[in-house]
């Protein structure tokens, strides 16, 4: 079931962005009079189609992209045949080039515009919620495995990045932060300030979805907020309110010491010293085999949460909208740089469709929709031929020259193009597919 929501999921956020894309590129062509033939989402075989006026609009089997076929343009359909004659007044070749170039821009920016919506609805709707650097500090990190690798030690406090004071503990590893160069932590251990760099191929670790939660997570502590009926800890009498505050006759202060202990102590019954009511008790509880006995945390750390006007939804959506884009450069130049593993960070449609998740969450849905409609513009843009961007640039070419390419050059450009597209698919599909074992 979870692989059929993830599925669903994935097309239905794929048609919407394909769909918008299209209809951008369709409504400019239109509205300067030029004849579109064919608006499908997908593409061939056919499964569904039909005729309004002089477009064909159809849903196509392949569910990986979309078309507009453009009377007297060189497309992805490599339908030449009616470029040897005359153009007609309505085609696309017969117009003037800047006309063209604002047909080929017209997806890239519905694109642009779907995600700017997006993340404004996003922010509107949820506001924002954070975990700001004094709360942070009063009890410091938890650093898991890939933490102490970078230098990290749990009871860190963080007091800088790159020397400069940051607000929130999501600073920490922010995308903007993982894909720069030179980064380092200053952190207060011990009653000293300590530097932890930051190696530039860090971000090739963090790209692994296994990791991404055992780098460090704030510290804090704990009571017990309620029992799991018929557990361990119902059973040994463990009630809600209670603080545990030993176990064996170990101190247990935060709850990532509760969790390191019994995680050593599985399938063994242990005694836990219980603080209730100013007075201290001890039960003899069994720790399952999953190194848990059965109770839900009250967890001790104030998060700061606030909501947004809606002029303050504008400017953040528009900026997280944003953020994505600069992001995608800054992936590129790391790529280039070498300091990023291409595997792990193209995804393909397997493991888009695992952002999604195996729940539908319409939260999580509108935003990943909102990510990928940035990153699908951003991509279109790439000055590559087969992509809007290829044709952005032989139309920046001829109007700034005023030399328009030949078609026999704009055919052979669009059978390059597609030649990687169709290569860079492969990879991505055939690289998804290892990923998952």
């Amino acid at each position: 079931m979870e692989t059929l929501i993830m599925v669903g999921q994935l097309l239905l956020g794929l048609s919407i962005l394909v769909g918008v894309h299209e209809w951008g590129h369709m409504v400019a062509a239109k509205s300067f009079g030029m004849r579109v033939e064919k608006f499908s989402i997908g593409f061939p075989p056919k499964i569904w189609g039909k005729q309004i006026g002089e477009t064909e609009y159809s849903i196509g089997a392949i569910p990986l992209g979309g078309f507009v076929k453009i009377t007297g343009m060189i497309d992805e359909s490599l339908d030449t045949k009616t470029l040897s004659a005359e153009p007609e007044p309505y085609e696309f070749r017969a117009k003037p080039a800047w006309q063209r170039l604002i047909v080929m821009m017209g997806g890239i920016i519905v694109n642009v515009v779907t995600g700017i919506i997006i993340f404004i609805g996003l922010a509107l709707a949820n506001g924002e919620a954070y975990l700001p650097k004094e709360e942070l500090n009063k009890h410091g990190i938890v650093a898991y495995d890939l933490g102490e690798q970078l230098g990290f030690q749990t009871g860190d406090k963080i007091l800088a990045i790159n020397g400069q004071d940051y607000e929130r503990f999501s600073d920490l590893m922010s995308p903007d932060l993982l894909l720069g160069t030179d980064n380092y932590y200053t952190v207060l251990r011990d009653g000293k300030e300590v530097r932890v760099e930051m190696p530039n191929d860090f971000i090739d670790k963090f790209a692994d979805k296994k990791n991404r939660e055992f780098v460090i997570a704030p510290r804090w502590l704990f009571s017990v907020e309620s029992i799991m009926p018929g557990s361990n800890a119902d059973k040994a009498g463990l009630e809600a309110g209670d603080k545990i505050t030993a176990i064996n006759g170990k101190e247990v202060k935060y709850f990532d010491q509760l969790s390191s202990t019994l995680d050593q102590l599985k399938g063994q019954t242990v005694t836990f010293e219980i603080s209730r009511n100013d007075e201290l008790i001890n039960l003899d509880i069994p720790v399952g085999d999953d190194g848990t006995i059965g109770f839900y945390q009250n967890r001790e750390i104030a998060y700061v949460s606030r909501d947004f006007t809606f002029g303050e939804a504008i400017s953040e959506g528009t900026y997280n909208a944003f953020a994505v884009v600069w992001l995608n450069i800054k992936g590129f130049q790391k790529m280039i740089a070498g300091d990023v593993d291409v595997r792990k960070s193209l995804s393909g449609p397997i493991r888009i469709a695992t952002f999604f998740g195996g729940t539908w969450d319409w939260n999580n849905f509108w935003r990943i929709v909102g990510l990928l409609s940035m990153v699908l513009a951003f991509m279109n843009f790439l000055p590559i031929p087969a992509l809007d961007g290829g044709h952005v640039m032989f139309l920046t070419w001829e109007i700034v020259t005023g030399r328009k390419p030949s078609d026999r050059f704009l055919e052979n450009a669009q059978k390059v193009g597609m030649v990687i597209l169709l290569s860079l698919m492969a990879f991505v599909i055939i690289n998804d597919t290892i990923s998952l074992f």
